[in-house]
């Protein structure tokens, strides 16, 4: 009689309760009356208890729930992915097009962040030390050539995708570490912030081009690794001591890749390097025609590198004069 209202009273909690979101109640009460009482039915059977406690338990309509909220969260998965490719914001952004209407294949740039590379900017520009700052930025930069020079010789295509990933480190540096100063000081950046980060990005895609054209084998990567990991680190601390050094090595720095793509390109125009074909992702960046070629590519390339050149001397000079004007409040404040 006993067992009889036991079983009565947990086969009515098991069925009849359900939390307020509509899923089975697990109550920590009742869940070990319900195993003593499956041990017991299982045991002696009680006249047949087991198999309609059983039946009762699960209809055909609970059987197929699993499968169906499996099927669900199946599909919102998929949706979700999906909005993360298409996104990093996590939001599946509007299709975008290309001006003769077919879709933008690219998420690292927009359309409205391509332009058209001023190639008649003066590319004999050069900045003549004129005191012992300038000359130890360009003794440095010097120094750091020899290196280069003897390891990649004129593998101009293996020297330009490795510059271009120590070229992207200054421009990110300078601009986070003017970003975190802005905070500080509540101050306005004059824009330098903003510059100095494009022409990190700018660097980047000067990278992503020169991959598609020179594939980097395993000790490149790693050299890539040892010397990114060397520079930041040195550019930092130097930023944080002397913003004009640095501005000025970057300066110098860029002259210097101008001297090597216009060495790229007077292989190119011997026949010494194979003038391909421009990659599709460097067409789209630059507004590059739809024919053209690595010349076209290297040729905007070193213009770009011409204007981050006037932009770096120019800033060597202008983060000193900030510097100066800071200093000069403190002290009479």
């Amino acid at each position: 009689m006993k067992l009889t209202a036991l079983n009565s009273t947990v086969r009515r909690a098991l069925l009849n309760g359900r939390n307020q979101n509509g899923n089975r109640l697990g109550s920590a009460a009742l869940m070990p009356y319900a195993a003593a009482e499956t041990r017991l039915l299982c045991a002696g059977g009680a006249n047949g208890w087991f198999f309609y406690w059983k039946r009762t338990m699960v209809s055909p309509a609970e059987a197929k729930l699993p499968e169906k909220e499996k099927e669900k969260e199946k599909e919102k998965a998929k949706a979700e992915k999906s909005v993360v490719e298409s996104s990093y914001w996590g939001i599946s952004r509007p299709k975008v097009v290309r001006e003769d209407g077919t879709e933008w294949p690219w998420n690292c740039f927009m359309p409205w962040e391509s332009y058209r590379s001023n190639v008649s900017i003066d590319l004999t520009k050069h900045h003549v030390p004129k005191n012992v700052l300038d000359k130890v930025a360009y003794r440095t930069v010097k120094l750091l050539r020899i290196p280069t020079d003897l390891f990649f010789k004129r593998r101009y295509g293996c020297r330009a995708m490795m510059l271009e990933t120590v070229a992207a480190v200054p421009g990110m540096v300078g601009g986070m570490l003017l970003h975190l100063r802005s905070l500080r000081k509540f101050q306005q950046s004059g824009g330098w912030i903003k510059a100095l980060l494009e022409e990190a990005e700018n660097e980047r895609m000067h990278l992503m081009t020169m991959v598609e054209l020179v594939k980097p084998k395993w000790y490149e990567r790693l050299l890539v690794l040892a010397v990114q990991g060397v520079f930041f680190n040195a550019f930092f601390v130097l930023y944080i001591l002397s913003p004009k050094v640095a501005h000025r090595i970057v300066g110098y720095l860029e002259e210097e890749a101008i001297h090597s793509y216009t060495e790229y390109l007077k292989d190119l125009e011997s026949g010494a390097i194979e003038n391909v074909p421009a990659p599709a992702i460097a067409i789209d960046y630059w507004r590059l025609p739809k024919d053209a070629r690595l010349k076209d590519v290297i040729t905007v390339i070193r213009a770009d590198e011409a204007h981050h050149r006037d932009v770096n001397h120019f800033a060597s000079v202008s983060v000193l004069s900030h510097s100066l004007n800071h200093l000069f409040a403190c002290l009479k404040s």
